[in-house]
């Protein structure tokens, strides 16, 4: 019994490998009626340079011997894993004895082509991976480019800070929350225990320490490098003393006074 194994590949997991799945189950139906059938799906980042668990699975199993073709749905996917990868799998198939389809555009490496059939379907399997990986390339550089151009025009991006929220894709503060982590805030400074100021606020503990780390002087002062975070705390300017503030370094208070002076002029 022909023995034919599935492969299907997305890269996140918003994408559906189950649909890429069922193709491949209606490609084998028609074209291997009687083959036993093992599925390989990955969902994996683009970072990932070893190709995922299950395309190392494949290619072990491949290696065992067991296999006699694989249907994949988008061979150019393993471009991302280099330029060379779609040549090194092609032919690892080859030297066990094994067929591979792509369903993607037709191609198909059979153990029985000519040498010459052969090379011209790695040709064009390789250039297939070339093609796709210049594509990712610019989809990258095409949505950097986008957010990039948004950001210059004062639009926020990406997650608002806590206390803030994004309206018509500018950032705005939320008074209520913000004055409410400032609040939290003073009352650690003050002594108490940040998982009781935590759970008070209704901001979760790990959040709140991060916060009172790092970004202190934007709940407790309302001063941000951000020219968009700026602009949007003027909504709740000008802000009273703080009660209590995190214990500073004195160099760091000079250092942050001096920048406040030169702002000025």
């Amino acid at each position: 019994m022909t023995h034919v194994a599935l492969y299907a590949r997305v890269s996140t997991d918003r994408q559906d490998h189950e649909r890429q799945i069922r193709e491949l189950e209606e490609f084998v139906v028609e074209e291997y009626p009687d083959a036993s059938v093992e599925r390989f799906a990955d969902v994996i980042s683009g970072t990932d340079d070893e190709g995922g668990a299950e395309y190392r699975r494949l290619r072990e199993a491949i290696a065992g011997g067991g296999i006699d073709a694989v249907v994949v749905h988008e061979l150019s996917r393993l471009s991302r894993l280099g330029g060379g990868e779609i040549h090194n799998f092609l032919q690892h198939a080859l030297e066990h004895e094994t067929s591979v389809r792509d369903l993607e555009v037709g191609l198909e490496l059979d153990v029985d082509d000519s040498m010459v059939d052969q090379a011209v379907t790695q040709m064009i399997a390789g250039l297939m991976g070339d093609l796709a990986r210049i594509e990712q390339k610019q989809k990258v550089r095409r949505i950097q480019s986008g957010i990039d151009a948004a950001q210059e025009a004062g639009r926020w991006t990406g997650r608002p800070p806590t206390g803030f929220e994004v309206v018509d894709g500018y950032l705005r503060v939320d008074p209520e929350e913000y004055l409410r982590v400032r609040a939290g805030m003073e009352r650690v400074a003050g002594g108490e225990s940040l998982a009781d100021v935590a759970d008070d606020i209704g901001v979760a503990a790990s959040t709140l320490r991060e916060l009172y780390n790092d970004r202190a002087e934007l709940y407790l002062r309302g001063e941000a490098d951000d020219d968009r975070v700026d602009a949007a705390l003027e909504d709740v300017r000008p802000l009273s003393e703080p009660v209590a503030e995190p214990p500073e370094d004195f160099n760091e208070r000079i250092k942050r006074l001096e920048q406040k002076v030169e702002n000025l002029d």
